[in-house]
């Protein structure tokens, strides 16, 4: 009792059972290996249409800086933000999918490949974030200087 005829002298239930399950789940591994590739490469595409697009936009907002100059560079300052909030975007899309790539087959390689894309990502974040918040503060304090009520005397 507890063993299988035909499975060879000593080959437990437990194992031969394991490999039909092993042996029945295969088609499904290798469904959803298939998805995971192509999500994978559209999770890519986009990363790369986010940042083409920021940088073309950036490219642009640049340019009309040069020639349209602000009091204290509020124009260039503005686009730069802008820039690195489609940066940090494209950087997480890149991080989804290295994130999916790393679910169905780690190596050491792409899990070094993900931790730096992570690293990057949450310095460009706190960064960007630093100087928004000092941009904001610069825009609060113009705009408190140019609505200052004077009391007639």
């Amino acid at each position: 009792m507890g063993r299988r005829p035909g499975n060879g002298p000593g080959a437990p239930i437990e194992s031969t059972r394991a490999a039909e399950l092993t042996e029945r789940g295969k088609p499904m591994r290798d469904w959803l290996t298939v998805i995971a590739a192509n999500m994978i490469l559209i999770i890519h595409a986009m990363a790369l249409l986010v940042v083409a697009f920021g940088t073309v936009q950036a490219f642009v907002r640049s340019v009309r800086a040069m020639f349209d100059r602000s009091p204290a560079g509020h124009r260039f300052h503005r686009g730069y933000v802008q820039y690195a909030r489609w940066l940090v975007a494209g950087l997480t899309f890149q991080l989804a999918a290295d994130i999916i790539a790393t679910a169905f087959s780690p190596s050491w390689e792409e899990i070094g490949h993900l931790a730096a894309i992570s690293v990057i990502r949450t310095f460009v974040n706190y960064f960007l974030e630093r100087d928004m918040a000092a941009f904001e503060e610069r825009e609060a304090a113009a705009a408190q200087a140019r609505t200052v009520v004077v009391e007639p005397s």
